[in-house]
């Protein structure tokens, strides 16, 4: 069975974003062929993929390596979310449907729970569901795909910490969902603006660790063959 080039890209992506492979690793077909237990043809589609989205750079006469992005880059990441984010709170209020806004309410419901209880780990996952699911709700494919690779570069370069007043983080999330509910495209974007620049004192530039990491990671070819 032909496991398909997007799951190997996952795989690689999610590798580079969590350290596995550091800035700079050189990154060969065979390598990663062998380490997830595909055919060299998905890990070449998989690689030109993220040169393109900016993973990867490919060096003359010594191939693929993981990019290093400088903090400049880094910064310009923060400043380009800044921008669409706002943008697809706007679309959203103007075209979603009532299955985005039956989830998103339920992530803040689930959000504001959590905060009271103080479960850290649990608002990492469910801020991050929030904000593709509102990207989603944007309908707009090529918008919401902008969105997602910046949160994936974002979480590649920057630690973010927790709000030290979570609670109120996600009364800003329920805001945002009330002005999509309503429509309110103005006041979705300028909800979501303010809440993108309240949240940048938490990012913190992640430094390159010169270390071993023991790869674990293999594709799931049950997902691959949904």
């Amino acid at each position: 069975m032909r496991i398909p080039a997007h799951s190997v890209c996952t795989a690689i992506r999610d590798d580079i974003v969590s350290g596995v492979f550091e800035r700079g690793a050189r990154l060969t077909e065979e390598q990663l062929a062998r380490r997830y237990g595909v055919s060299r043809v998905p890990v070449r589609e998989a690689l030109r993929t993220l040169e393109s989205e900016g993973f990867v750079v490919t060096r003359r006469h010594a191939g693929a390596h993981v990019a290093e992005p400088t903090e400049q880059e880094a910064a310009d990441l923060l400043d380009m979310r800044a921008l669409l984010e706002p943008l697809g709170a706007a679309r959203a209020a103007q075209r979603r449907t009532e299955a985005h806004l039956k989830v998103l309410r339920g992530l803040v419901r689930l959000g504001q729970e959590r905060a009271r209880r103080g479960q850290g780990e649990d608002l990492r996952s469910l801020g991050g569901w929030f904000h593709e699911t509102l990207a989603q709700a944007s309908g707009s494919p090529a918008l919401t795909a902008l969105l997602t690779q910046l949160r994936h570069k974002i979480a590649w370069t920057y630690a973010v910490d927790l709000p030290a007043l979570p609670v109120e983080a996600w009364a800003e999330h329920g805001a945002i969902v009330d002005a999509v509910a309503r429509g309110d495209a103005e006041r979705a974007r300028a909800l979501t603006a303010l809440h993108a620049e309240r949240s940048l004192p938490l990012h913190r530039l992640k430094r390159p660790e010169r270390r071993v990491r023991v790869s674990q990671h293999a594709v799931n070819t049950t997902s691959a063959r949904n």
